[in-house]
């Protein structure tokens, strides 16, 4: 099963990329800081903060999708709910910083960024879409899916009930009368004859 080794490898990466995105706007920041950088003559300390914020956001962003990645790969069950919309989401940013990074940094980036996408989409297609346990969660009769434990239990038989039963078995009442619309059996005597 190639699930878990995926699941795996994705959550080290993201967990990696969530370090080092977060370390290089951190180090970018206090760059342009101690450099009194400007662009287009925005304040350097409004460019330094803004750099700062944006890797503590991306970095929490990727540890958060890595986290999903951790669970799906401890649980070996599918990602459901949010979970399934972060990897989805940190699927289209690794397809989105591979183009980028085709033009800014060469085949390298772009070739990692895209085993990443596939990475990911594998994880997102090896799993069944549901991700909820497969028995005990749905209501019902039960042996149906419903709770186990809630069998019926055969209902106890009145005294009065079974003795109804039997008389209605042997043909008899409560009471061991002949029932009214029974015909009593004829007797045959004999007939004499004249010598």
């Amino acid at each position: 099963m190639v699930r878990r080794p995926v699941a795996w490898v994705v959550a080290i990466v993201l967990l990696g990329e969530a370090f080092g995105i977060g370390a290089l706007n951190w180090f970018l920041g206090m760059v342009v800081e101690r450099q009194k950088m400007s662009l287009a003559g925005l304040d350097p300390d409004v460019m330094s903060t803004s750099s700062k914020i944006g890797g503590l956001v991306f970095g929490l962003y990727f540890a958060l999708c890595a986290l999903v990645a951790l669970l799906v790969a401890i649980r070996d069950r599918a990602p459901a709910g949010f979970g399934r919309v972060l990897l989805i989401s940190v699927a289209v940013v690794h397809g989105l910083l591979g183009a980028f990074a085709l033009s800014l940094m060469g085949w390298p980036a772009f070739v990692f960024m895209v085993v990443m996408l596939g990475l990911v989409v594998l994880l997102l297609v090896t799993y069944d879409r549901d991700g909820g346990p497969e028995q005990g969660v749905s209501g019902g009769a039960p042996g149906a899916g419903g709770d186990p434990r809630a069998e019926a239990e055969p209902s106890a038989v009145h005294p009065e009930a079974a003795g109804a039963a039997h008389g209605a078995t042997d043909g008899r009442r409560d009471g061991g009368e002949e029932p009214r619309d029974s015909v009593p059996a004829q007797v045959t005597q004999p007939v004499p004859t004249t010598p």
